[in-house]
C-alpha cells in the first residue's frame, strides 16, 4: 500500500476510533436528568447504559461475516452511517427515540470495534503496536472528554439533554467523511483465509485464553466506572471529589494505552506485561479496600487506571499477535469482544447486588481482586509467543 493510502487510512482509523466511546460515555452523567425528564423507572434508567454493552455482545460475532461479504472498508462506512442515524434518533426527546437510538448506536459501534483491529493487522503489521496505541488513545481520550462535557453542556450552556447528546453526531460525520476514501480499496479475504478460521478458531485454547482476558478486563473496567464514585462517597468523599477520582482514573489510562502496545509488540512475548497489569489492578483494589486517606485513594485510582489501560491495549494487541491473517484477527476480535461485553454487562449488576447483600464494598472489592488474579493466569497463556493453529 502506498504512503498516501497509509496516511489516509491512519487518519480514518483515528477519526473512527474517536466515535467508539464518546456516544456511550456521554450518556452516563446525564442519566438522572434523562430519567426525570422522561419519567423513567429505575430499571429503564439502568438500561440506558446497559443496552450498548448487550448490543456489543450480540453484534460483535456478526461483524467479520459482514466484512467477509461486503468488504471491511464498506462495512465500516455503513456502520458509520448507521451510527449517525442512531445518534440522530437519540436526539428525539421520547422514550422510543432514546432506546431505539441507543440500540442502533451500540450495534454500529460494535462493528467498528471488531473490524478496526483486523484492519490494523492487515495494513500496519510492522507497526501494529504504534497504530493500536493511536487507536486506543483516540477512543479513550474522546470517551473521557465526552463524559466530562455532558453536565457542563446542560448546566452551563443551557442545552437540553438530547441536544447535548446530539453534539456527538458532528464527530461521526467527520469520521464518515474521513473514511470515504477507503471505499476505493478492496480487501475481501481469500477462500484459504476463511477456511483457516473455520477450522481452528473456536476449538483453540489460545483463542479462549484471549477471550477470557478480554472478558475479565472488561468486567473490571465497567464495574469500576459504574461504582467507583459510590464507593468513594461511602468512604467520606464528596460527590465532586468522587467524580474527580473517576476522571483521574480515566485520564491515567491514556498514556498507558499508547505506550504499552508499542513496547509489547517488540517483546519476545507479553507475559511480563500481563503480570504487571494484574499487579496494578490488585494494588488498586487493595488500596480501595484499606483506604483511609486521600493520598491512598489517588494512588489506588491511578494504579487501576494504569492496569486498565495496559489490559485494554494488550487485549487489542492479542487479536493481531495471536492470529495469522486479518480475517482470523477479525474472527478472534468478534469472539473475544462478544464474551467480554457479556461480562461487562453483568459485572455492574453483580457488584451492586453483592453490596446490597453485604451492606459494604469489601466483599465486592475482594471479588475484583480475585478476578485480577484470574486475569493473570488467562493472560499468561494469551501472552505466550504463539499463534492460533500452530
Amino acid at each position: 500500500m502506498s504512503k498516501k493510502w497509509n496516511i489516509a487510512l491512519l487518519l480514518g482509523i483515528i477519526f473512527v476510533s474517536m466515535n467508539l466511546r464518546a456516544p456511550i460515555t456521554s450518556v452516563g452523567p446525564l442519566v438522572g436528568i434523562i430519567s426525570e425528564n422522561l419519567n423513567l423507572s429505575g430499571g429503564q434508567s439502568g438500561l440506558i447504559t446497559t443496552i450498548p454493552l448487550i448490543s456489543f455482545a450480540i453484534v460483535s460475532p456478526m461483524a467479520p461475516k459482514l466484512a467477509n461479504r461486503f468488504q471491511t472498508e464498506r462495512t465500516i462506512f455503513t456502520a458509520l452511517l448507521v451510527l449517525i442515524i442512531g445518534l440522530l434518533l437519540r436526539t428525539i426527546p421520547t422514550v422510543p427515540g432514546l432506546f431505539s437510538g441507543t440500540i442502533i448506536v451500540g450495534c454500529a459501534i460494535a462493528i467498528c470495534n471488531v473490524l478496526i483491529p483486523s484492519l490494523i493487522k492487515k495494513e500496519f503489521s510492522e507497526k501494529s503496536g504504534l497504530v493500536t496505541g493511536l487507536f486506543s488513545v483516540s477512543m479513550n481520550l474522546t470517551g473521557a472528554i465526552s463524559s466530562g462535557l455532558s453536565i457542563p453542556m446542560v448546566e452551563n450552556f443551557g442545552l437540553t439533554w438530547n441536544k447535548a447528546l446530539g453534539i456527538w453526531v458532528i464527530l461521526a460525520i467527520i469520521a464518515l467523511i474521513s473514511w470515504s476514501p477507503q471505499l476505493k480499496r478492496h480487501d475481501k479475504p481469500t477462500e484459504n483465509e476463511t477456511q483457516i478460521v473455520k477450522v481452528s478458531l473456536w476449538h483453540s485454547p489460545l483463542a479462549w485464553s484471549v477471550t477470557a482476558f478480554m472478558g475479565l478486563q472488561s468486567f473490571i473496567f465497567y464495574v469500576i466506572v459504574a461504582w467507583l464514585p459510590e464507593m468513594l462517597v461511602g468512604q467520606g468523599l464528596s460527590r465532586i471529589q468522587a467524580g474527580g477520582m473517576l476522571s483521574l482514573l480515566q485520564f491515567t489510562i491514556l498514556p498507558t494505552t499508547f505506550i504499552v502496545p508499542i513496547i509489547a509488540q517488540k517483546a519476545k512475548n507479553q507475559r511480563l506485561f500481563v503480570a504487571g497489569t494484574a499487579l496494578f489492578f490488585a494494588l488498586g483494589m487493595l488500596g480501595l479496600m484499606s483506604s483511609q486517606s486521600s493520598l491512598i485513594v489517588i494512588l489506588a485510582c491511578m494504579s487501576i487506571g494504569i492496569g486498565g489501560g495496559a489490559a485494554f491495549s494488550l487485549a487489542m494487541m492479542f487479536f493481531n499477535l495471536r492470529t495469522r491473517n486479518a480475517q482470523e484477527a477479525a474472527e478472534l476480535s468478534g469472539m473475544a469482544q462478544s464474551m467480554g461485553y457479556i461480562l461487562a454487562a453483568v459485572g455492574p449488576f453483580l457488584f451492586g447486588v453483592m453490596h446490597d447483600q453485604t451492606g459494604n464494598w469489601q466483599f465486592s472489592l475482594v471479588l475484583l481482586l480475585l478476578i485480577s488474579i484470574a486475569l493473570l493466569f488467562t493472560g499468561l497463556k494469551a501472552g505466550k509467543n504463539e499463534v492460533i493453529g500452530q
